[in-house]
């Protein structure tokens, strides 16, 4: 039996008192009454001890739901710390490989100017030998017209 089927069983036993004569009072059976509110008294007990252990759960619940909620966002900002550290070691990484590559391109043009200048020097040298070469012969087998085509090195370089 609830609260509310205990209250609605003393208010039917007040309203079916036997009314007095002339007035508004009633007559009442003292110990049917006192039994009814001593056993809606225990009952409301009951009810608020029911009502107590509820908010205890409920409260106890919510402080559960906030530690997880608080773990939850703490991961989260760990998380994002995580990210952002990632991204500037990937963003100085990327700086540090093209300043490498900067520095890679500069000194691979810098040996190949070196070269290319060396390389056009030899090929001199290789033509003017060719050239002697060539006019030793021809002065060799009396071609008295190669004496003009001879063409003296030069030396100032």
């Amino acid at each position: 039996m609830d609260v509310h089927t205990k209250l609605s069983e003393i208010r039917k036993v007040i309203a079916d008192a036997r009314t007095m004569p002339m007035s508004t009072s009633a007559v009442v059976n003292r110990t049917e009454v006192l039994a009814l509110v001593d056993e809606l008294r225990d009952m409301l007990g009951a009810a608020l001890a029911e009502g107590d252990r509820v908010v205890a759960e409920r409260e106890a619940v919510l402080g559960r739901a906030r530690a997880e909620a608080a773990e939850i966002v703490a991961a989260a900002e760990q998380e994002r710390e995580r990210l952002v550290a990632a991204d500037t070691v990937s963003t100085d990484s990327k700086q540090e490989a093209d300043a490498l590559r900067r520095e890679t391109d500069e000194y691979v043009d810098h040996r190949l100017a070196t070269f290319e200048l060396t390389l056009t020097r030899t090929l001199a040298a290789v033509q003017r030998g060719r050239e002697r070469l060539h006019h030793r012969s021809a002065l060799d087998f009396g071609d008295p017209d190669a004496a003009d085509d001879i063409v003296l090195p030069d030396h100032s370089s």
